[in-house]
């Protein structure tokens, strides 16, 4: 954006007037220390900025620059090397960040994790994808964490007769807040699903264990299928007496304590 122009102009321009090569000017003030909380609401957690100055150096080959702008030289061409360090706010946003700004509404996002009788999952999400794939993204993702095929999870998105709630996609949050609600709804099916689980082997819940979608009893050879297991949420009668309603179906909301900061560098050299 407009701000970054100015920001490195400023830099490469007082480089050159003080004698120092751009890149270390901008190492020397990189910031080092974390949590960082700056004049406006951004709180730097984490960071590791010479790093990634230091492996884009690597990869532009910087070291062999000025032989390459000798050589242009002597064909009559000029050759500039330039850089650009960045932090970018993303995972828009804690609510309470943007209330301070004026916001009449938070930027959480929200997710409902419907499991039918078969075993097949839907997902309802408030980040709608136009490209990005998010399809595929948050299939995989319940895919690992329930140990079942790809082909049986289905992700709803963008149809208001079916999502109620959502803050939409933009600011890289998609990721960073939709699938952190997407987790938040998976480990409350998983709670009840244990608790089911518990009753079909006749086992405490705290004594079943759930991994590559199967359920199993600590210690012993006891295992349920992850089908069976979402079979027999929705049989009633089953867990009479027991404070277990029937079905397998949670909804979760997920407001972010905080931006992630992806930072990175960019060299760009150009011959003319």
């Amino acid at each position: 954006p407009e701000a970054t122009f100015v920001v490195e102009r400023l830099v490469e321009v007082a480089a050159r007037q003080m004698g120092i090569e751009p890149a270390d000017l901008r190492r020397r003030n990189f910031i080092k220390t974390f949590p960082h909380q700056t004049p406006v609401i951004m709180a730097y957690d984490a960071g590791d900025y010479n790093a990634s100055l230091k492996k884009a150096q690597e990869i532009a080959d910087v070291k062999g620059f000025n032989k390459r702008k000798r050589e242009a030289a002597r064909h009559g061409k000029l050759r500039g090397l330039g850089y650009s360090t960045y932090i970018e706010a993303c995972g828009i946003a804690p609510s309470q960040a943007v209330g301070t700004l004026g916001a009449g509404v938070g930027l959480w996002e929200s997710a409902e994790v419907r499991v039918n009788p078969t075993g097949s999952v839907e997902v309802l999400t408030g980040c709608h994808q136009h490209g990005q794939g998010h399809e595929t993204t948050f299939a995989q993702l319940v895919s690992e964490r329930l140990g079942i095929p790809i082909d049986n999870i289905s992700i709803v998105h963008g149809d208001t007769d079916k999502v109620q709630f959502g803050m939409g996609t933009y600011g890289s949050r998609s990721g960073a807040v939709g699938m952190s609600a997407i987790v938040k709804a998976l480990d409350k099916i998983e709670a009840k699903a244990k608790k089911v689980a518990g009753f079909m082997l006749e086992a405490a819940e705290g004594d079943i264990e759930f991994k590559d979608g199967k359920f199993t009893v600590a210690g012993t050879d006891k295992e349920a299928a992850w089908g069976d297991v979402a079979l027999n949420a929705y049989i009633a009668h089953k867990f009479i007496g027991a404070e277990l309603e029937p079905g397998l179906k949670e909804t979760s909301f997920y407001d972010p304590t905080n931006f992630t900061f992806p930072a990175g560098c960019h060299i760009c050299e150009v011959e003319i």
